[in-house]
């Protein structure tokens, strides 16, 4: 069991699919910046994270559910956990985008699964992301494999947050979407590490020229 003050946050895990980078600056860091994108996911998560709940006809939604597990070592709030009448438990999850190559969403939504399979006692076999730009619901089937993958980044995760130890940047496309763009600058960082392993080949290079040189002699 993790003791609750080593717990990670659910939202570390997509963090740390998306980035390690990113992941590491914002939670060990502990450095933020809101964009347009940001903005308006954290608007959409309000009224999720009310902790409140209402009947429905076919369930029961619970918004913000508090959310831990202490075998995992993972904690986080829900979006909105749906309860079935036969108390079958189904996590929702809402995005702003549109679903993404990684599983950097459904590895947050595995993680939640987790959660309450641990407080509930019960096996929780399905979840839903709904992702507000394409306004469709997309179903998550929690199989070994994504739950393999989600245990493996839960591991890495927190390897890399107890290190203290944020990585150095490795400059893509999906950098252009990050908040943290502008204080991280991927792309200056990666020109000089280029730079700088430039150098130190040439030099090697030089080196092993010379001493070979003088062997000859």
């Amino acid at each position: 069991m993790v003791p609750e003050s080593e717990l990670i946050m659910l939202s570390a895990l997509q963090h740390y699919v998306f980035c390690p980078r990113q992941c590491a600056l914002i939670h060990i860091e502990q450095i933020w910046e809101e964009n347009g994108l940001t903005a308006e996911g954290r608007g959409l998560h309000d009224r999720a994270h009310s902790e409140s709940a209402e009947s429905r006809p076919d369930c029961r939604r619970i918004f913000g559910m508090p959310l831990r597990s202490l075998e995992l070592g993972i904690t986080g709030k829900s979006d909105v956990v749906m309860e079935t009448p036969e108390g079958v438990f189904i996590p929702l999850e809402y995005k702003r985008g549109k679903p993404k190559v990684k599983e950097m969403d459904t590895v947050q939504l595995c993680g939640q699964a987790l959660c309450l399979e641990e407080m509930t006692g019960k096996p929780i076999q399905e979840g839903y992301i709904y992702y507000f730009r394409i306004r469709k619901r997309l179903h998550v089937l929690f199989d070994q494999a994504l739950r393999d993958f989600t245990i493996r980044t839960i591991s890495e995760t927190r390897a890399m947050l107890e290190g203290g130890k944020t990585p150095l940047p490795v400059y893509s496309k999906r950098c252009e979407s990050c908040s943290l763009n502008d204080l991280c600058r991927p792309e200056l960082i990666q020109k000089k590490l280029d730079i700088n392993d430039y150098l130190d080949r040439m030099l090697s290079k030089e080196l092993s020229e010379t001493t070979l040189q003088e062997g000859i002699k």
